[in-house]
């Protein structure tokens, strides 16, 4: 049955990508499916990638509901595909291919999954169902002995504390007034938070709040009495809502030595009638009461459970890691556990037996023998038994308790110990590399979405920017990126970023104070110790300074700013190149805060970002670069200014086609040739690009040079075309339309123009009328005899020659077009106007006549001989 659907469509274009998985993931977490949006995801972005990419289609995305599960459709609608024969077997390819990975994946992390063609339409879909909960248990326990029954007070004492929905206490009957002191008056209307001693749980964000707000919870924690001790309860909570719909939670609380009044019994399987009912160890049933789902709560009961059936005063649990030579602290009960999440210690930490984890060890006093356990060094306790987790004789893992007297465990315990671990290590085991599956997952859709982004963008600094908020705060707290220009250069400090935006600047400057980290080309993570030792240092010069112990050396943030930078870069700092094309281009650094330390599966996905990084940083360097020689070379091929010629008004605008373009195939030029004379140029070569903007600066160059040598316009140009002719394969024919400018006595202008194939200069005269200023002759750079012959225009006071493109008068707006009559009708509303009116008059013409982006390169160029000053 279908409860819930929802729908989009994407366009064909690459960021459709990102946005479809980021459409699947709002949706499923939405209806509450977490436990499958990681796989989702990953297949959505395959198949739309499939869609918009490589069939070049939109992609129509569907989500669908059900009660067991979701069911997501992609759809294309590319119809020239091949529809395959039932009968043949379908080949995913190879997984390192392009294409047909999506349907790999499919057949991988989907439960069902499958494709259907239409004559228009190819629907993949794939089911992802829900992993099994059991909603509730009931059973009931055998008969037993007396002596066997769980020890309880006289009188159970169980207390009943209702919270509302804003964590406040509703309700507190006498049992709890008796048990902690509190009368319900005193109580009443204030947070459950302010009684309780929640024991923070190393790894999981969840704490009494979060508990309050679960359908059903049930765990250990305490509760602070009038007298201000701590009373270790047992609780089960019960989320409820009333007759009117507001929510609240129930909590019934005992004593924690009477937990078995409310703790959820274990499910054993039924067992002959004529067996004998045997002892079951307390540890093996808590933790089968059931057993957390996740890895840390399943770690965490682990450690609780261990100390409590030794009576000790801690308890820790580590996990070996993927080579087995070292042990990663991962829950721990009674230590300080923010200083010892995720620490290593060696698996062979000596000689003998005492120094190897991989057997069981006792301890009767650790101050004879420092260090014998480097995770109780500083910590007050004397005695420690240590056991060995193995899995099919592999070792998975270490278990301890420790006690702050010595002396206190013997051999006995030691057994007890391992029998529990025994019981224990296929389950962790499981729960572990169930973890590592989820964080693989989860690391490949952070890649997936981390190249997507990468890949958008050929600016620098938008890369710098995307390679720090990558980082920051899903893989580390702060973020330093280092760049390298060449190999002769220092390493420069190019960006910065912490979680706490008002600690970047502080950050900046510290890490401004320090020598960069070496540009070590090696792969992987590396410590590097630099910035703590600095924070450390200046923390300690501030604290000085505020007591008056030492003189200031300058101006500097203030204490509370600097001891929280101090904080901040007090962790663990590691260090990752950034290696592209065989060079070393930068290093990425990431940083933790005060005594907290890097999980290795944390630096293996920044390992993997830092590469992928390293190419995205190189590809904007290359483009950046190659951008600026563009530029500086189409800059070139422009005229460096217009001259200043007498009594005459002269202004240009040029337009070239293409973003980024400067130079097109359209070119423009005025120069003086000698004293009294001027030359100028109009023209266009075939095409638009860097292939015409070549014949441009040839064609440009030329005409300087050969009007300077006393040729006559005609000659000019015939020059010019053997010169076009010369190129080969590489020549492109060329209008052009040159002229030569006398500035008169009187106040006129002589020209002697030649038209070569070009669009006929315009003359306006002061009544408003328009005639071409030319005849049209043979174009340049197709024959290669030509007769050209030059004529000659008189320009009196008012007068404006118009010399424009074919960019101009092929203007169009579907089968409309400009043409010659409209650049006409638009000059004669220009009587009276400067040559830059001109000009601008006639561009916004142009523009207006159609809505589309001009598609061709433009030039206009306009003379004007000014009227004399009225006397």
């Amino acid at each position: 049955m279908i409860t819930a659907r929802a729908a989009a469509t994407f366009d064909p274009v690459g960021r459709s990508v990102a946005t479809a998985r980021a459409f699947v993931r709002d949706t499923l977490q939405g209806w509450g499916y977490t436990d499958v949006v990681d796989d989702a995801v990953v297949l959505t972005s395959e198949l739309v990638t499939n869609a918009v990419v490589h069939a070049g289609t939109a992609a129509d995305v569907l989500c669908l509901r059900t009660e067991d599960g979701v069911r997501v459709e992609i759809s294309d609608h590319y119809p020239e595909r091949e529809i395959p024969l039932q009968t043949s077997r379908l080949d995913f390819g190879s997984p390192d291919r392009e294409s047909g990975r999506g349907l790999l994946l499919c057949s991988a992390l989907a439960a069902r999954w499958g494709v259907e063609y239409t004559p228009t339409h190819k629907h993949v879909w794939f089911q992802l169902d829900l992993p099994e909960r059991p909603v509730g248990i009931r059973s009931a326990g055998p008969l037993l002995p007396t002596d066997l029954l769980p020890v309880a007070d006289e009188r159970v004492r169980v207390a009943v504390v209702q919270i509302d929905s804003s964590g406040s206490i509703a309700a507190w009957n006498d049992d709890a007034a008796f048990l902690f002191g509190h009368s319900a008056e005193q109580v009443t209307g204030k947070q459950l938070t302010d009684f309780v001693a929640w024991p923070h749980t190393p790894g999981t964000n969840t704490g009494i709040a979060d508990a309050l707000r679960l359908s059903r919870w049930e765990g250990s924690y305490g509760i602070r009495g009038d007298d201000g001790r701590t009373i270790p309860v047992y609780a089960s909570h019960l989320r409820v809502r009333d007759t009117q719909g507001a929510p609240s939670t129930v909590c019934l609380l005992v004593r924690d030595y009477e937990r078995a009044v409310l703790q959820s019994p274990v499910r054993t399987p039924v067992s002959d009638a004529g067996s004998e009912s045997r002892t079951t160890d307390p540890f093996e049933v808590f933790i089968g009461s059931p057993a957390p789902d996740d890895l840390d709560g399943l770690l965490q009961r682990t450690v609780e459970r261990a100390r409590d059936m030794l009576d000790a005063d801690s308890a820790f649990l580590l996990l070996a890691t993927d080579d087995e030579t070292e042990l990663e602290v991962r829950a721990t009960t009674g230590l300080p556990s923010a200083r010892q999440r995720f620490a290593r210690v060696p698996v062979e930490a000596g000689t003998g037996r005492y120094g190897s984890a991989r057997m069981p060890a006792v301890h009767e006093d650790l101050s004879v023998v420092p260090g014998a356990v480097p995770l109780l060094s500083d910590t007050g306790m004397r005695s420690v038994v240590t056991v060995p987790l193995k899995v099919e004789g592999r070792l998975t893992g270490s278990l301890g308790v420790a006690a702050e007297t010595p002396g206190r465990y013997t051999n006995e315990e030691a057994l007890r110990l391992q029998f529990a671990a025994d019981r224990i290590a296929l389950a962790v085991e499981s729960a572990r590399l169930g973890e590592l599956e989820r964080l693989r997952r989860g690391s490949l859709s952070f890649l997936v979405e981390a190249s997507d982004l990468l890949a958008g963008t050929l600016d620098r600094d938008q890369t710098l920017a995307l390679m720090a908020q990558m980082t920051v705060p899903t893989l580390a707290t702060w973020c330093a990126v280092y760049t390298i220009a060449d190999q002769s250069s220092e390493p420069y400090l190019s960006y910065v970023l912490h979680e706490d935006e008002e600690l970047i600047d502080g950050l900046k400057a510290l890490l401004s104070t320090i020598a960069p980290p070496d540009p070590v080309p090696t792969p992987g993570a590396r410590v590097w110790g630099a910035p703590s030792e600095a924070g450390h240092q200046a923390a300690l010069r501030a604290s000085m300074r505020s007591l008056g112990f030492d003189e200031p050396d300058g101006p500097g943030s203030g204490i509370g700013t600097t001891l929280a930078t101090a904080a901040a870069v007090g962790g663990e700092t590691v260090v990752l190149p950034l290696v592209a094309r065989n060079r070393v281009i930068g290093m990425l650094t990431l940083g933790k805060p005060s005594d907290d330390h890097f999980r290795q599966e944390i630096l293996e996905l920044a390992e993997d970002l830092s590469r992928r990084a390293a190419l995205a940083l190189d590809n904007a360097r290359l483009y950046s670069e190659r951008m600026a020689i563009s530029q500086s070379l189409q800059r070139s091929l422009l005229p460096p200014g217009l001259p200043d010629v007498p009594n005459v008004e002269i202004e240009v605008i040029y337009r070239a086609a293409g973003e980024g373009n400067e130079v097109g195939g359209d070119f423009y030029d005025v120069f003086p040739i000698r004293d009294g004379a001027y030359g100028f140029a109009i023209g266009d070569v075939c095409g638009t690009g860097p292939e015409a903007a070549a014949v441009t600066g040839l064609a440009r160059h030329a005409l300087r040079l050969l009007a300077r040598e006393g040729f006559g316009g005609p000659a000019v140009l015939e020059r010019l075309n053997a010169a076009i002719l010369d190129e080969g394969a590489r020549s492109r024919f060329l209008t052009l339309l040159y002229g030569e400018l006398w500035p008169q006595e009187d106040g006129s202008a002589l020209l002697k123009v030649v038209c070569a194939g070009h669009p006929l200069p315009l003359r306006l005269r002061q009544d408003g009328t328009v005639e071409a200023a030319a005849e049209p002759q043979p174009l340049l750079g197709v024959i290669e005899d030509l007769e050209l012959y030059e004529q000659t225009v008189t320009l009196d006071p008012g007068d404006v020659l118009l010399c424009v493109t074919d960019g101009v008068t092929e203007r169009r707006e579907g089968t409309r077009m400009l043409g010659d009559d409209g650049l006409a009708d638009v000059l004669t509303t220009c009587t009276g106007l400067t040559a830059g009116a001109v000009a601008g008059r006639v561009l916004r013409a142009v523009e207006r006549f159609a809505a589309d982006p001009a598609s061709d390169d433009m030039a206009i160029l306009a003379m004007r001989v000014p009227e004399p000053p009225a006397v």
